[in-house]
């Protein structure tokens, strides 16, 4: 274990010397930090004081570890990957075995261990798990995570940054001996497929954790005809369908899971505030929609006798645009969609055609079949299947016009999930205390975000309930080379985690002294 800092060692022993004296008779000021790492949520708000700084660094703040390493590692992560012009791990891919090493590497750093004796670190779906047991390893136990795979040409921070900054928190309980007085286990998990970009089906990790993936996902292919199973297999991992289900997490042994992640909007950036809690998340559709048409010579067929697939996939994605943009001009209210359905989709229902192929795929050809995607999100889920029957009956009414044939697959659905509101105010109070220590000054409310993004959460929560925490990213640009987060936020954002663990874990052994002196 690495050696104390003399200031942090001065302040364990003051702790350890002062414990009932902070209590009983007041709080001097470089008693502040100790007092708040071991103070209930509802008391966040009234820390309003700091250690003093020495050469423009703050004692109690662990720069070195938060901000300084957590942006090494989260940089030395996006060099792993698949591709050399950019950042790709997909599924059980090379980079993807790599970066799950990578990560194991440091959870031994941190002091973590493997938390079972059915596998060493990596479960049967890839997942990389990390655990600490505290002073009860019977008690119920909290899950901090996030995905460690990435889209094509993505940027360095989506995923990595919760589970990086997951290790920093607790690498600094770590250091200062506090990890093992945890009042519960603390398991951090680096899933290993949230994107779905080889396999086309999100969550693979965290939905076989939170026993919601059905057997029938080890039989998905990819493009190549490898499957899942296969893949696993490639990297010495035996799945079957029997010992899938053994990856399923008993709820009674789970307290909870949060996850910390760039919020990949603008929002944050927009009220220049680093952290935001998040309220929900979009439920969301993955279709995949195929048009049939004629094939034929481009020269040689005139244009009202065709049967053109592309033109009736360009009607139908124009429609899916304005169905979109104004639900009110086209749903109806006949059962399928009521008033108040319509006036929630308003302000976050949101659509996208992101893949779009045809075939033959030739200048000179009249295709003879069109494929896309739509990708449909919003909070209320009822709206969204209206959303969803409406496109499905004005689509059939285009490719019939047009005399083409239309065919809509369900390729993934995930519900929308409402995070839990005791872990939202203690994640909030965390970011804010975060925030007034780093910037040394009143913080404003940290504000509660809806998040259109899918996460790992949304799987997880049919586990446990969930917490999220949003970290600002700039011009809120994700899911591309130009993602960046601030090195102060990732500082703040390791903070805010560290502070939750030591709130949610430390909070009993106040309680003890408090029972000790007020007798």
């Amino acid at each position: 274990m690495a050696s104390l800092p003399f200031h942090t060692f001065l302040g364990q022993t003051i702790l350890n010397l002062h414990a009932l004296i902070i209590i009983r008779k007041g709080l001097p000021s470089f008693c502040f930090f100790v007092v708040f790492l071991l103070t209930p949520t509802c008391a966040f708000s009234h820390i309003r004081q700091g250690f003093e700084e020495d050469k423009g660094r703050k004692y109690d703040l662990f720069p070195e570890i938060l901000m300084e390493e957590a942006v090494a590692r989260l940089n030395e992560l996006g060099e792993v990957s698949d591709a050399d012009e950019y950042l790709q791990r997909t599924f059980q891919s090379p980079a993807s075995i790599k970066a799950g090493n990578l990560i194991r590497l440091w959870m031994e750093d941190v002091g973590l261990k493997t938390p079972s004796v059915n596998f060493r670190w990596v479960d049967k779906m890839g997942n990389v798990h990390g655990r600490t047991e505290g002073i009860n390893p019977s008690a119920k136990a909290l899950l901090i995570g996030s995905h460690l795979d990435t889209v094509i040409d993505a940027g360095k921070f989506d995923g990595s940054l919760g589970i990086v900054c997951a290790l920093s928190a607790l690498k600094v309980l770590n250091m200062t001996n506090r990890m093992g007085r945890l009042r519960r286990p603390v398991e951090i998990i680096a899933f290993s497929d949230e994107e779905g970009v080889r396999f086309q089906s999100t969550f693979l990790g965290s939905a076989a954790i939170a026993g919601v993936l059905p057997a029938s996902a080890l039989h998905v292919h990819d493009k190549s005809g490898v499957t899942v199973q296969d893949a696993l297999r490639e990297n010495s991992i035996e799945t079957t369908e029997e010992n899938l289900l053994e990856l399923k997490y008993d709820p009674e042994s789970v307290w909870g899971y949060i996850e910390v992640h760039i919020e990949q909007g603008p929002v944050l950036e927009t009220i220049g505030l680093p952290l935001g809690s998040v309220k929900g998340i979009a439920g969301q559709t993955r279709l995949k929609v195929t048009v049939r048409g004629s094939q034929g010579h481009a020269g040689t067929v005139p244009m009202n006798m065709r049967q053109d697939p592309m033109v009736a996939a360009a009607e139908i994605i124009v429609l899916l645009e304005g169905l979109c943009k104004q639900p009110e001009q086209y749903l109806s209210y006949d059962g399928e969609c009521r008033a108040s359905e319509v006036q929630s989709l308003s302000g976050s229902l949101v659509c996208t055609v992101g893949e779009i192929s045809s075939w033959p795929s030739a200048s000179n050809v009249i295709p003879g079949q069109v494929t896309f995607t739509v990708d449909v999100r919003a909070i209320d889920d009822m709206g969204r299947e209206a959303v969803l029957y409406e496109l499905s009956k004005r689509m059939h009414q285009i490719c019939d016009r047009r005399s083409v044939f239309c065919k809509i697959d369900r390729k993934h659905d995930a519900n929308a999930v409402v995070c839990d509101k005791e872990l939202s105010l203690q994640l909030s109070s965390a970011a804010y205390a975060a925030l007034k220590r780093i910037k040394g000054e009143a913080a404003i409310d940290v504000p509660a975000l809806m998040s259109g993004a899918g996460h790992d959460a949304m799987a997880i929560s049919h586990l446990t309930k969930v917490g999220m925490l949003f970290v600002r990213c700039r011009g809120g640009i994700s899911h591309s080379p130009a993602e960046h987060v601030l090195d102060d936020d990732v500082w703040a954002s390791g903070l805010a985690s560290h502070f939750f663990c030591c709130n949610d874990n430390m909070c009993t052994i106040l309680s003890q002294k408090r029972r000790l002196i007020d007798w």
